[in-house]
């Protein structure tokens, strides 16, 4: 379980490379000092927190890393348009330059003793973590894995030269297809984009679904949710998927609660992190992170729209109305945690807490 301390403090990491994998994306590999390693060792699929400081603004972002279990930490950028976290680290970083870094966090993470049959569908910056999670689960010679990777052209794939190698690596233990939306491919099948159509098309042609123990899925809104539509039209039970989302732009827009309407004074909230309580008043229609950061602005976070699960914590007391979700697994719901970032106090008072 991933605590609060393990996502709030930050320590400045020096770069000890970066790596230029295609116009708008880049590889950022972190020297972490043998003080720190313990507090920086990883489990494949899990992310960094990195923050940009300047002009009196907290900029913070949460990155996948892209190395395998035991290796320096590794997270791979790909530049959004006006971003500026991702335009820094893609245009500006440069070698020895330090960085502020949070310890790792995620839950989008395999059991790498179990071996067993894995495919990952993931698109664009997707392959992230699913390169990570690739790399280390095929340590193990009871592994077999399968990797679906979409995008634009040729020239816009990450990692490419890495997957290769992985492959020739492991050439009867990993299938790898590539699938091209913008430019022609031999085989029609393996053109297009990697929608609900494709996939249906795809899957019965390449794998035995029935067969395989874990799904893992990353990229877009709209690829995530058609390729759950998909393994769940086919019968793959709802605990085998796991999703992980970079952005959400193509998601509908947040729904508005009956008590995000009403008015009033708030509630009371108490937040329980490093063992410290604090009681503040949320405000209606306020999160709970917004309100609390007010007086705990030591409150871990990150992208603060429901994608990256920095915020995770579990409601101990009372009840929330989360908006959206795009982090937590159904088991984590039904468990009693929540994004701070999404959600909204119900009742009159409640206690979440960042230490479990």
């Amino acid at each position: 379980m991933r605590r609060g301390s393990e996502v709030r403090d930050f320590h400045a990491l020096r770069v000890a490379e970066v790596e230029r994998l295609c116009a708008d994306a880049v590889a950022v590999t972190f020297e972490v000092p043998d003080e720190l390693a313990g507090v920086y060792a990883f489990r494949p699929g899990q992310s960094l927190t990195v923050r940009r400081p300047g002009d009196g603004r907290d900029e913070r972002r949460s990155y996948s890393i892209c190395a395998p279990a035991g290796a320096r930490p590794r997270i791979g950028v790909r530049e959004v348009p006006g971003g500026l976290v991702s335009s820094w680290l893609v245009h500006e970083l440069r070698t020895g330059d330090a960085v502020e870094v949070a310890p790792p966090s995620g839950t989008f993470t395999p059991d790498l003793q179990a071996g067993g049959r894995h495919v990952m569908i993931a698109a664009g910056s997707g392959i992230t973590p699913v390169l990570s999670i690739a790399g280390s689960l095929l340590r193990n010679p009871e592994a077999q894995v399968a990797v679906l990777y979409g995008n634009r052209r040729a020239d816009t794939v990450m990692f490419a030269e890495e997957l290769a190698d992985l492959k020739d690596r492991h050439p009867s233990r990993l299938e790898l297809v590539h699938l091209l939306s913008r430019e022609a491919r031999e085989v029609d099948l393996l053109s297009g984009r990697l929608d609900g159509a494709k996939l249906r098309a795809l899957l019965p042609v390449l794998l035995d679904v029935p067969a395989v123990e874990h799904w893992w899925l990353c990229g877009p809104y709209g690829m995530v949710v058609d390729a759950t539509e998909v393994l769940g039209e086919a019968g793959v039970a709802p605990e085998r998927i796991h999703r992980e989302l970079f952005w959400v732009d193509e998601a509908p827009p947040e729904p508005v609660r009956e008590n995000d309407l009403e008015a009033g004074t708030g509630s009371e909230v108490t937040v329980l992190l490093d063992g410290r309580s604090t009681t503040v008043t949320v405000r209606p229609q306020e999160t709970v992170l917004d309100g609390a950061q007010r007086s705990r602005p030591d409150l871990p976070f990150a992208c603060k729209g429901g994608v990256c699960g920095t915020c995770r914590a579990r409601v101990v007391e009372g009840e929330v109305s989360m908006r959206r979700n795009f982090a937590l697994e159904q088991a984590e719901v039904d468990a009693g945690f929540v994004l701070t970032c999404q959600s909204t106090p119900v009742s009159e008072k409640v206690t979440v807490s960042f230490d479990e």
